[in-house]
C-alpha cells in the first residue's frame, strides 16, 4: 500500500458529488495515518478562502468545512498557483495552512516514491 496519497481535486460546486468523493477520500486516508496532499484546482480553488467551504452542500455527505479541517491540521493542502491567479486570490486571502505551489510541485509530490496519485 502507498504510504503517500496525493489528491487533486478539480470539481468544485459545479460538480458536487466529484468535489466532495475527492474530499471524504483524502479525509479518511488522513485519519488512517496516511501523509495526504490535497490539491485545490479548478474550481476547487475557491475552498481555500476562508468561508468557502461552508457554502458547499451536498445531501448526504459530511461536512465540507470538517473534511477540510481535518486536512489542514493532520494533513496538507495546496493551491495550485495558476487557478489562484486566474481567481485573484493571494497568499493573504487563502486560510491559513494552505499553500500556493504550482505544476512543478505536484509532479515531485505525485512521484516519489511510495506514492499513490488520484485525480477527481
Amino acid at each position: 500500500m502507498a504510504k503517500k496519497l496525493v489528491i487533486k481535486v478539480t470539481a468544485g460546486a459545479d460538480a458536487p458529488e466529484r468535489c466532495s468523493q475527492a474530499f471524504t477520500v483524502a479525509a479518511v486516508a488522513v485519519a488512517s495515518g496516511v501523509d495526504v496532499s490535497l490539491w485545490l484546482t479548478g474550481e476547487s480553488a475557491w475552498f481555500a478562502l476562508p468561508g468557502r467551504a461552508a457554502e458547499f452542500e451536498l445531501p448526504h455527505a459530511a461536512p465540507l468545512p470538517d473534511l477540510l479541517d481535518s486536512l489542514l491540521t493532520a494533513g496538507r493542502v495546496t493551491l495550485c498557483t495558476q487557478c489562484a491567479a486566474r481567481r485573484g486570490i493571494t497568499e493573504q486571502d487563502v486560510l491559513t495552512g494552505v499553500r500556493i505551489a504550482g505544476a512543478q510541485v505536484f509532479v515531485q509530490e505525485a512521484m516519489a516514491d511510495e506514492t499513490q496519485a488520484l485525480v477527481y
